[in-house]
């Protein structure tokens, strides 16, 4: 049997989850967490399980708190109506990332996905799982940002540019800038490289928004949306830049 350990504060979707895993005859449900102080209790007491299903933002904080306190070596499948958590989720143990509602099909898929890495031995590789991992890592779609003590969604398509200033990097849309918890380098690895590229330090923008491209004495790119700030493509980025636009 696969000892299994569910990480949701929230009740019914710990319950739904109990019960679409009841469907696998192999997977043994052990305990069912609800807060990060709870998690780091139990497992700083309980023998690991083989998998976890976990979602990320719980009452008192991140669930990555727990797995950044206490070392498991337990594969863990993270689940959240947020997708902006992805590449930290990747760094640690993650082998999938389901976006809320869960689908049969996908629980399904991330299974297999997590017995496709354990051997019959029982031996695992973890450098080839760390190569399959980054080869199937998706790509970030939506971004929860804060607004006061508000929360919104922003979708990646209707960013113009990522832009780092004051060591923040915020992102612009047509209706204002907003902050973001992300670093430029982290967004290089999560964006869709078909419609980002970083053309400098300072800036990643989107080719949906290029209104003009300047080529002359340097190249400087136009966007709908953008902060007053020029944008510049570095040197050393401009022949990847022009392969990127025709890409």
């Amino acid at each position: 049997m696969i000892k299994t350990v569910i990480i949701e504060d929230e009740k019914p979707a710990s319950r739904k989850l109990e019960r679409m895993l009841s469907e696998f005859a192999d997977i043994e449900v052990v305990a069912k967490i609800e807060s990060v102080e709870e998690g780091l209790e139990w497992f700083s007491s309980n023998e690991h399980p083989q998998l976890i299903f976990s979602d990320i933002v719980l009452g008192d904080g991140l669930s990555f708190d727990i797995f950044e306190k206490v070392r498991t070596k337990a594969f863990i499948i993270y689940t959240t109506a947020f997708d902006q958590y992805t590449l930290k989720a990747f760094k640690l143990n993650s082998i999938d990332y389901l976006l809320k509602p869960i689908l049969d099909e996908d629980l399904a898929a991330a299974v297999e996905k997590f017995k496709s890495f354990i051997p019959s031995d029982n031996a695992v590789n973890s450098q080839e799982i760390k190569q399959l991992i980054k080869k199937d890592k998706s790509t970030l779609s939506r971004i929860l940002v804060k607004i006061g003590y508000n929360l919104k969604i922003v979708q990646t398509h209707e960013i113009s540019c990522f832009f780092s200033e004051n060591k923040i990097v915020y992102l612009q849309t047509q209706e204002r800038t907003y902050p973001s918890d992300f670093t430029l380098d982290e967004l290089e690895e999560v964006l869709d490289e078909k419609k980002f590229f970083r053309v400098n330090r300072q800036f990643i923008i989107n080719s949906d928004y290029i209104k003009n491209i300047h080529t002359s004495p340097n190249y400087k790119v136009e966007l709908e949306f953008q902060p007053q700030e020029e944008i510049t493509v570095s040197r050393e980025r401009v022949k990847d830049f022009k392969d990127w636009l025709v890409s």
